[in-house]
């Protein structure tokens, strides 16, 4: 049967995405018992149930997940045939699904966005702030910022900005410790270590050419799972931390925080945009990668960055200016 109202169906994406109706219904701007009547519309042409729900449970059926998975593609291959008529037409519209770790959005992603918005007028940024790793076609995202390496993948990656981390700890602390000069030395030190699994192996290389890289095991006095929070324990002086610049380039600046070692550099994966192959036709999203690119590269905190080493292990791109495949840090 030929589902003539295509509205159904994305209602129906979005309801799986947001995971309930009540969600869906918010995001969408529309009222609960529309969702649920264009829902059970939806079911009732089909001549099958899609979904078991309650006020607080949504599952899919096996016929709804086949269904759902169909309808995503079928929704992302209409979206880009309208992208590439707009990319003909050089302009960036419609609605771009961007998402990022809280920290990241909040210092590098929601600050550009009236400059963005500026250039680019017609395109609307939805912004989802997480740490899960999204699987982006199903939850219908354009692109995710990341700064991890990735596992294989079919997924395009762009490189965007260069990254590095830094030992750093506030003055108060500094004071009352003194700095370390090697990285054998923060084996003495109060540290604030991050992750789950925790970040317990701070590696670094040595400036000077031909050095051996050196990894020290750390023993934390402080450790979380959450970055802000060992940020704000490293702001109040509790101890030395491994901070990615991006992170911290503002504290740095202000005096907040000094960075530690100088002579050494500890590597860690770039700054990643990550989308779904074919993606990279639409005009919005090149905008803006584009825009992005330009902004973290120009930023402050990268001005004395010396590049990782980061190697792709799959062919370039290009025409999306990504990589597709795996990429590894050594």
């Amino acid at each position: 049967m030929l589902i003539e109202n295509l509205t159904d169906i994305t209602i129906f994406i979005r309801v799986v995405a947001t995971g309930s109706l009540s969600a869906a219904a918010r995001e969408l701007d529309l009222s609960l018992a529309v969702v649920s009547k264009r829902l059970a519309r939806l079911e009732e042409r089909l001549g099958v149930r899609l979904a078991n729900r309650t006020t607080r449970r949504f599952s899919l059926t096996d016929e709804g997940v086949e269904f759902h998975e169909r309808c995503v593609r079928i929704v992302a291959d209409l979206e880009e045939a309208q992208d590439l008529v707009a990319s003909r037409r050089r302009t960036a519209t419609g609605l771009l699904r961007v998402t990022a770790t809280a920290a990241f959005a909040r210092r590098h992603i929601a600050p550009r966005l009236p400059r963005f918005h500026a250039q680019y007028p017609d395109v609307r940024v939805h912004v989802l702030v997480t740490d899960t790793v999204l699987d982006l076609v199903d939850a219908g995202i354009d692109v995710a910022i990341r700064q991890a390496a990735l596992p294989d993948s079919t997924l395009m990656v762009r490189r965007l900005a260069p990254n590095y981390r830094v030992p750093c700890a506030a003055p108060s602390y500094l004071a009352q410790h003194g700095e370390p000069e090697t990285p054998q030395d923060l084996l003495r030190h109060h540290c604030i270590v991050l992750g789950d699994p925790p970040m317990a192996t701070w590696r670094f290389q040595c400036r000077e050419a031909d050095a051996d890289p050196i990894a020290v095991e750390i023993r934390p006095l402080i450790q979380t799972n959450d970055g802000e929070v060992g940020l704000a324990a490293a702001l109040a002086g509790s101890g030395i931390a491994l901070k990615s610049v991006w992170d911290i380039g503002d504290d740095l600046a202000a005096g907040r925080l000094k960075g530690l070692l100088p002579k050494y550099r500890s590597p860690a994966p770039a700054i990643q945009a990550v989308y779904p192959a074919g993606r990279h036709t639409a005009a919005k999203l090149r905008a803006f990668l584009d825009f992005l690119s330009a902004e973290l590269k120009a930023d402050p905190c990268w001005a004395v960055a010396s590049e990782p080493t980061i190697i792709g292990t799959a062919a370039r791109d290009k025409a999306s200016g990504g990589y597709q495949g795996v990429l590894r840090e050594y």
